[in-house]
């Protein structure tokens, strides 16, 4: 996710760190490389190129606009479904943290074992989500039980199991009671339930079919727009052509971004940093005297 101070006016016209525009670089400067070629053929040579009435273009673009719009919202309520589900999760794991501490037995080992389960949660779904099969949780949980975990398909659910299981035991024991059991049982299904969530959105893209028209139509009314723009703008169509293609070429790769909200790319969440928030957040219930620094933008780029 970019995270940067909020620029000026005028630097706004300069910025690429952060931009869309390295990435339709290659898009971008053949669209240019047709425009000028059209335009200086169209000086040299104006009756090998007859002129075209704009009037159709105009409709074209206005309606590739729209979809565009359609499109880009689509992927945008999928990244701010993805965020609001990670912010839960923090928040869930900041409750879950302070009752293991205030409402387990006094047993310290206890209670730091089941609140570091929390984070090896966190550790093994932002893996899954973003499919890197790293084994970050392994830090956080007994070896032992690291062992079983790792065997399952799904980890963030061993470890839920894990975490109920223990609870279970406890409950059997006396140690906790029916009202206590169910207060973390509670937290357990809403953690699931993010779980869930996240790989629903991670599961389900947008129709390709929608991307890959959306897609082709940009690149057909980008091509054709100078043979349609250049009796009107001679060698001036190079400018709108550019100006457009940006537009068109922009909105249609950050609706890619946007798709994939737990990728690695610069406008994906930063799954990294939510992490590491919820290390932090379990470090100072624990009472540890240690904590990790939040994470910071590198390259106005948070992880």
């Amino acid at each position: 996710m970019i995270v940067r101070p909020r620029p000026t006016v005028f630097s706004l016209l300069f910025i690429l760190r952060g931009s869309i525009l390295p990435v339709i670089a290659p898009q971008l400067l053949s669209v240019l490389v047709l425009s000028a070629g059209v335009a200086w053929l169209h000086h040299l040579a104006p009756q090998h190129l007859r002129d075209v009435n704009p009037a159709p273009f105009t409709l074209f673009g206005l309606a590739l606009s729209i979809f565009l719009g359609f499109r880009n919202n689509a992927c945008y309520e999928r990244w701010w479904e993805g965020r609001k589900q990670w912010g839960q999760l923090l928040a869930e794991t900041r409750s879950l943290a302070r009752e293991l501490v205030t409402l387990l037995p006094d047993d310290p080992a206890l209670r730091r074992r089941c609140a570091h389960r929390a984070v090896a949660f966190a550790h093994a779904l932002r893996s899954q989500l973003r499919g890197t099969g790293d084994d970050v949780a392994r830090g956080w949980l007994p070896e032992s039980e690291w062992r079983r975990v790792a065997r399952g398909r799904s980890r963030p659910d061993a470890i839920l199991l894990a975490q109920a299981m223990e609870l279970q035991v406890l409950l059997r024991q006396g140690a906790l009671s029916d009202m206590l059991y169910r207060i973390f049982s509670e937290r357990l299904h809403t953690m699931t339930a993010i779980q869930t969530a996240c790989e629903r959105l991670r599961s389900t893209p947008t129709p390709f079919t929608y991307t890959l028209l959306l897609h082709r139509t940009a690149w057909l009314f980008c091509l054709l727009l100078p043979f349609g723009m250049v009796g009107a703008l001679g060698l001036a169509t190079p400018i709108l052509t550019g100006i457009l293609a940006y537009a068109f070429f922009g909105l249609d790769a950050l609706g890619e971004e946007l798709e994939e909200p737990f990728g690695r790319s610069q406008n994906a969440l930063p799954l990294d940093a939510i992490v590491r928030a919820i290390e932090i957040a379990t470090g100072e219930a624990l009472g540890d005297e240690t904590l990790p620094e939040p994470l910071q933008p590198t390259g106005f780029v948070l992880q």
